[in-house]
């Protein structure tokens, strides 16, 4: 996963440079008068701010996710989120990439010596009422046999071992993402490791929600 700092994230192609987080105003306002709609037709779905991640009905965070994970592996994306309070405000359609020139780091090295056969991205935003939003980056990477695929999850499961590259923010128009590599979760499917990692947009949304976020994101079957 990524590596000790933030990495900027922009452009359609993603890119990316160490450095602090760059969020974009416009792009922010824009997120802003979709939730603004959101929760006029939601109905004062629970925030997610705070230390304790509440709302969603008073269950704990790791229940939310396991009913999360559920979801996602029967391909309910929207029924994921709603675990949380939130739902899918945006989303981009699936992109093909190179293995290579798509990552960094040992993982780069990795596509080097085990050359994958696909990588999809997906960039997807999502929020709740009281106007907390994140985004969720979801990269599926398919390798020839399962072998090859366990051992790229086992390498990029280490942080510090490099990353592949998320899409652009730029494309949800949010500009410049900072995706840390802190709230991630990952997941294999025989020849398919599924790499996920989430971020705050606007509002406040708990460490513990975010991280959780990634991990039911990471469920998700290649669409």
């Amino acid at each position: 996963m990524a590596g000790s700092g933030g990495r900027r994230i922009g452009g359609a192609g993603g890119g990316s440079s160490k450095g602090s987080r760059k969020g974009s105003a416009a792009g922010t306002l824009v997120l802003a008068g979709v939730i603004a709609l959101t929760a006029v037709n939601a109905g004062g779905v629970g925030g997610l701010g705070g230390a304790g991640g509440g709302g969603a009905g008073g269950q704990s965070v790791s229940a939310r996710k396991a009913d999360g994970q559920k979801a996602a592996k029967r391909g309910d994306a929207e029924g994921a989120w709603r675990r949380f309070g939130m739902r899918g405000l945006r989303k981009t359609p699936k992109q093909a990439a190179e293995c290579v020139v798509s990552s960094f780091g040992r993982v780069r090295e990795y596509f080097e010596a085990n050359r994958c056969s696909s990588m999809d991205r997906m960039l997807f935003a999502v929020g709740d009422a009281a106007g907390n939003s994140a985004v969720v980056s979801v990269v599926w990477v398919g390798f020839a046999g399962r072998g090859d695929a366990a051992g790229f999850k086992s390498l990029i499961d280490v942080h510090g071992s490099g990353d592949v590259r998320p899409l652009g923010g730029a494309l949800l128009d949010l500009g410049d993402i900072t995706f840390t590599g802190r709230n991630y979760g990952s997941d294999r499917d025989g020849d398919t490791v599924v790499v996920a990692e989430a971020e705050t947009v606007s509002g406040v949304v708990d460490a513990a929600v975010l991280d959780a976020l990634a991990e039911v994101a990471a469920y998700l079957p290649r669409p």
